[in-house]
């Protein structure tokens, strides 16, 4: 189309006279305006409005193909906006966007902080846990909220969990008239229940937070033992070399702990267990980490339960593989797919054995031991064994 119908409008607190004279000119000539009620209000458009229904309705907007259509965003549609959910319903011609400045570029430009070091999370439709894998002492982290209570919300949860002496500025309305920005302690701060579409800026103080190498603490899991422990855990995700946006079978996945550390090297994981009660806890690591919205946790036994499964980059066994879950699990990879496999029984080491001779890759026995006391003295208390194969197929 060389006269796209639908013209996608960043807009700022200062309404109108924010505007360039495209983003103008397109809401003047558009039948229908979509947009918060806020928004509609700023572009003055009077009954052409529409206001968003709720939830988000991508479809409403497309119902309006081929006619002179606007829809209203909060300044960038494509950062935590819905540009993107509209863009991917339509064909390249049927769209312009005129983007305005982000709230995160706004909240950045008043606090002199460098955007390209701070993280942007929007908070106003996910829980708070999604700040999980970002707090560390002087992180800096922009987050939109719903509105003020929100905010106040975000500072208790901040407080339980150590990070009450964290500064937080409060932003609301930033960029019109109605500017107001104030800074307060995590743990003393004073909530503006009037407050709407407010961004917080946050510089985190308090405990260390979470590492980032592989091989988290084992007691930051809920499990019933059944856990690949710590050091064996970390020597498994070497071999699986995560990568961002790849994805991972977790097959009898048990607490998950395996599924959580691919996906905070920034993948995805299909969490698969048999067991309710580990399925359960499977969703409390997952939750208590802010990874949702990267793992999905499926209850039922390996093969059948992985049927319909989107293909992965790398699948993890953590124990009892068998020629029956093996031989289809291998027929379905799709060549490049890497998969780590461990034993603690002589019936599975013989079968890796075999998977080895076989495929090639690695084979290798893993065997730890703990400083433990003996008397007066101390001894070395070996666990049991590991026996560990990884292979590309």
């Amino acid at each position: 189309m060389a006269d796209p119908w639908l013209t996608i409008i960043g807009i700022g607190e200062d309404g109108l006279a924010g505007l360039s004279e495209a983003s103008r000119k397109a809401i003047a000539r558009a039948e229908t305006v979509f947009g918060g009620e806020r928004h509609l209000a700023l572009a003055e458009v009077g009954n052409r409005g529409r206001p968003w229904p709720v939830p988000f309705d991508a479809d409403i907007v497309l119902s309006r193909r081929g006619r002179p259509t606007a829809v209203l965003a909060s300044g960038d549609p494509f950062w935590h906006g819905f540009g993107g959910s509209l863009a991917e319903k339509l064909e390249a011609g049927e769209w312009v966007v005129h983007s305005a400045p982000s709230t995160f570029s706004l909240a950045a430009a008043r606090l002199g902080w460098r955007l390209e070091s701070v993280v942007c999370l929007g908070l106003h439709a996910a829980p708070f846990e999604r700040l999980v894998p970002h707090l560390a002492q002087g992180a800096r982290i922009i987050c939109l909220v719903r509105d003020g209570k929100a905010g106040g919300d975000l500072a208790k949860w901040l407080t339980e969990r150590g990070w009450g002496g964290s500064l937080i500025w409060s932003l609301a309305a930033l960029g019109g008239p109605g500017e107001r920005i104030r800074q307060h302690r995590a743990d003393s701060y004073s909530a503006e229940p009037r407050d709407n579409l407010v961004a917080l800026a946050l510089e985190a103080r308090g405990s260390q937070g979470i590492a980032r190498s592989s091989g988290l603490p084992d007691d930051l899991f809920v499990h019933d033992g059944q856990i690949t422990k710590r050091p064996v855990r970390a020597l498994a995700l070497s071999a699986l070399s995560p990568r961002p946006g790849e994805r991972l079978w977790d097959i009898g996945a048990g607490s998950g702990s395996i599924s959580v550390e691919w996906a905070l090297a920034g993948g995805t994981a299909i969490a698969v267990e048999a067991r309710e009660e580990r399925a359960a806890n499977i969703r409390r690591n997952v939750a208590a980490f802010g990874l949702t919205h990267r793992i999905t946790v499926v209850e039922g036994t390996a093969p059948d339960a992985l049927a319909g499964l989107k293909a992965p980059g790398a699948v993890f066994v953590g124990g009892g593989l068998n020629a029956t879950l093996f031989d289809p699990v291998w027929l379905c990879l799709e060549a490049g797919t890497r998969l780590v496999a461990h034993a603690v029984t002589l019936e599975t080491e013989a079968f890796l054995a075999d998977l080895h001779q076989r495929h090639g890759g690695e084979l290798m026995r893993i065997e730890i031991a703990h400083a433990a006391p003996l008397g007066r003295y101390r001894s070395w208390e070996s666990v049991r064994p590991v026996v560990q194969w990884s292979a590309v197929k």
